[in-house]
């Protein structure tokens, strides 16, 4: 599995998580983003390559490449490319093997199984079996990581998971459209309705108090209800520079369904290529 191509579309934490979790298993993946990635926990996140050129998470390096062969030429010195495609224009050039549908959008804008012999999606909007060849559930609980070769994942009930006893009090949302200004920066700690920015002059303000574990890009044009950032009561600094537990089962998932895959290939493989016996007549 290690000389097969994986393509990850989307560079944000998750999609992170699962590029992490592959590259320490020996598999350089390569991933697409937006020109203009909307990514909230950026230092865990390979999209900050498409802003800085480079960046590292957790010692694993990536870097924002232009085309298509030069994605292929980094992968294979063992440098994760993030290449700017949100149209998958670079599909034909790279001919994945696997194809994982990261971008964790909750619903299926035409995503189908030919884009690659594998296709793997995280979370719901996608059925199994049908439009993608197994999803891999996203909702914390006990079926977080789970592969789904049938079916769909658990609908989005638009409630974020809990995280010291808090949900949608945690998160930073956009009170208007307009461009984000940022006065505060992830890593920082603030307290409850303490300002971490603005929209448009209009303040964002911390619901509870915490550690500021993510904030979207400083200059970003967001629009109104957007998450933005996200303010962890915990108080552990580390957590803004670690990856989730939450990604790393998602990350686990993704590498047991590539297994799998590979393993009902093989089993295929050995089956046409037996010999068969030699029948009397």
């Amino acid at each position: 599995m290690q000389q097969e191509r994986v393509l990850i579309k989307g560079a944000g934490d998750l999609a992170s998580g699962v590029a992490h979790r592959l590259f320490q298993c020996g598999v350089v993946p390569i991933m697409t983003e937006l020109a203009e990635p909307l990514v909230v926990r950026r230092r865990v996140s390979f999209a900050e390559a498409v802003y800085q050129g480079e960046t590292t998470v957790e010692g694993v390096k990536a870097l924002r490449v232009k085309t298509a062969d030069e994605a292929i030429a980094w992968q294979e010195r063992g440098v994760i490319p993030v290449l700017v495609d949100p149209d998958d224009r670079s599909l034909e050039s790279l001919k994945p093997t696997y194809y994982v549908e990261a971008t964790i959008r909750k619903r299926n804008d035409g995503l189908t199984k030919d884009k690659a012999p594998f296709v793997i999606a995280l979370g719901p909007g996608f059925c199994a079996g049908k439009d993608v060849h197994a999803v891999v559930e996203t909702k914390r609980g006990h079926d977080l990581g789970r592969v789904i070769y049938q079916g769909y994942a658990i609908a989005d009930t638009g409630i974020p998971g809990e995280v010291g006893g808090y949900r949608q009090e945690r998160l930073l949302r956009a009170p208007v459209s307009g461009v984000f200004s940022a006065c505060r920066e992830i890593g920082d700690q603030v307290t409850k309705g303490e300002s971490v920015g603005t929209v448009d002059g209009q303040p964002v303000n911390a619901q509870i108090a915490g550690i500021v574990r993510g904030l979207v890009k400083d200059g970003i044009s967001v629009t109104a209800g957007l998450k933005i950032g996200d303010v962890d009561p915990r108080l552990e600094r580390a957590y803004c520079y670690t990856i989730s537990d939450k990604a790393r089962a998602i990350g686990g998932g993704v590498l047991e369904a590539m297994l799998h895959f590979a393993m009902l290939r093989n089993n295929i493989e050995k089956n046409t290529h037996r010999p068969q016996p030699i029948r009397s007549s």
